[in-house]
């Protein structure tokens, strides 16, 4: 169904429309952009103290991290601020990966399922010679807050604390349960959070839909928000090791067909190899609404790639910029190197880990034929890694999670929210370029929406990467979304 996108506070109706919204939902004419209520100074000073808090505790899955040292510290807050001890649940399959499930009770008996707001609170590792701060200090300097997880996603999870506690000390009755998961091992291990509550304890998760801020967002172009990006699928994670073995021999004698020499060229025909552009129904609703936001040769590439066939040279130039290079096809990447056991000797084994987000249609196992074909060495094995560090000679045949259908009672207020605090964006379906717990949760049968409410510039996504930092003023405008969104969701 083709459809025009207005910048208006009217997208609620073309976003759905657009993305086959039933009928009896696309009725309703969407709320105008109104002001929201801003955080009172005291409640900033309390979300900054908690979202302080989370920053300095180590979250990574290390001997140095804790997720349930977090997961206890959100928990004391929560019976502090008088909520009961039995609608907190702090568990978990290993010590150090306890999770917290906070339950807000409806007023009365609720006719609705639950809403839940699913935030995992585990970072990924960070090394303090490579920052220019402590990555587990939070640090406020030039407007910015500096810190470990302050993009991925520390600032959504003090967020939702914060409004979590703010509207049960206001007195807040909601119609349904609201639910909040903070959850272990999104980043990577072996005690993933999501999965195990989802397969045992679904009673305390199940609910009507999911709202993972984990994803999606606004992005700035210059201080300009362009389009306010709502996941609606995603890519699927996978790891793959690569190893090349060899006799060896004494360092003096190089040999051209030495281990490291034969897996850094494996390596190097990666770097060069670029998979097949591809659009599916998501990117190019995505790509069809940027077109509108930009100008000059990018708005006429984009132009070009939608068009039938698509401009591949085009696609090309598109693909300098890595987040669209990202949303236009299968992206893997070599992340790490191990190889040798002594100085003066020949690299008996050489191996590298090879990350991959793959494009939604293809699993994994069929992306490691791809890349044995790329290498064109049989001397070289290629596995798959399991997010549990499980090593196979094959991979799943898994593929991405289906986009779930757009409902009013979710697009309504984000839209309405989004119009009045960054007026005239676009809210744009996305496919998420990473991956995320929302998998599990679609794979149960339970919708996932991603939004963060969070303003980044294009060239500032430092998530995983050197001196994470989050622009203060987006903090608090996420706050006030949050507030006001999570009242929506709960009246309904």
């Amino acid at each position: 169904m083709r459809c025009k996108i207005f910048a208006t506070s009217s997208l609620t109706l073309s976003f759905a429309a657009c993305l086959s919204l039933p009928a009896h939902a696309q009725s309703a004419t969407p709320a105008a952009a109104t002001p929201i209520p801003t955080t009172s100074e005291a409640d900033r000073a309390q979300a900054r103290e908690i979202f302080k808090q989370l920053i300095e505790i180590n979250t990574t899955d290390t001997e140095k991290g804790s997720v349930t040292a977090a997961s206890e510290a959100m928990q004391k807050r929560f019976l502090d601020a008088g909520f009961a001890a039995t609608d907190i649940h702090l568990l978990g399959p290993d010590a150090r990966k306890q999770n917290l499930v906070v339950r807000f009770r409806a007023d009365g008996t609720p006719t609705q399922k639950p809403v839940l707001f699913l935030c995992h609170i585990d970072v990924v590792e960070a090394l303090p010679a490579d920052w220019h701060t402590d990555p587990f200090q939070f640090v406020e300097k030039d407007g910015f807050y500096y810190g470990r997880g302050t993009q991925d996603m520390k600032e959504s999870d003090a967020a939702l604390v914060a409004t979590f506690i703010r509207l049960h000390r206001e007195g807040y009755k909601p119609k349904r349960d609201l639910i909040l998961a903070l959850t272990a091992d999104e980043e990577g291990g072996k005690f993933n959070g999501a999965d195990w509550l989802v397969q045992k304890h679904r009673d305390l998760v199940d609910a009507a839909f999911v709202i993972n801020p984990d994803s999606g967002g606004i992005d700035l172009d210059h201080g300009r928000a362009m389009v306010a990006d709502v996941e609606a699928t995603e890519k699927v994670y996978a790891d793959f090791q690569v190893t090349a073995t060899n006799p060896g021999g004494h360092s003096s004698r190089p040999r051209p067909d030495n281990a490291i020499y034969q897996l850094t060229a494996a390596v190097n025909k990666l770097a060069t190899y670029t998979f097949p552009f591809e659009l599916n129904a998501v990117t190019r609703k995505s790509f069809e609404i940027l077109a509108t936001q930009e100008t000059g040769q990018t708005a006429q590439d984009i132009h070009a790639i939608l068009a039938t066939p698509p401009d591949l040279a085009a696609a090309a130039r598109l693909s300098g910029e890595p987040s669209f290079n990202s949303n236009f096809r299968t992206t893997c990447v070599a992340t790490r190197l191990t190889a040798g056991h002594a100085n003066n000797a020949l690299a008996q084994t050489a191996q590298a880990n090879v990350n991959c987000r793959i494009f939604p249609g293809h699993s994994p196992e069929e992306i490691r034929q791809q890349l044995i074909t790329v290498f064109g060495d049989g001397k070289l094995s290629v596995k798959y890694v399991s997010d549990a560090g499980v090593v196979a000679d094959t991979a799943p045949e898994r593929r991405a999670m289906t986009p779930p259908t757009p409902i009013k009672e979710v697009f309504e207020p984000l839209t309405r929210l989004t119009q009045a605090i960054w007026p005239g964006t676009p809210v744009t379906p996305v496919m998420e370029n990473g991956a995320s717990d929302s998998i599990y949760f679609a794979q149960a049968g339970i919708p996932c929406y991603g939004f963060s409410a969070i303003a980044l510039e294009r060239g500032d996504d430092r998530a995983h990467g050197q001196d994470e930092r989050l622009p203060v003023d987006s903090y608090w405008k996420s706050l006030d979304f949050f507030y006001s969104f999570t009242k929506s969701l709960g009246d309904q």
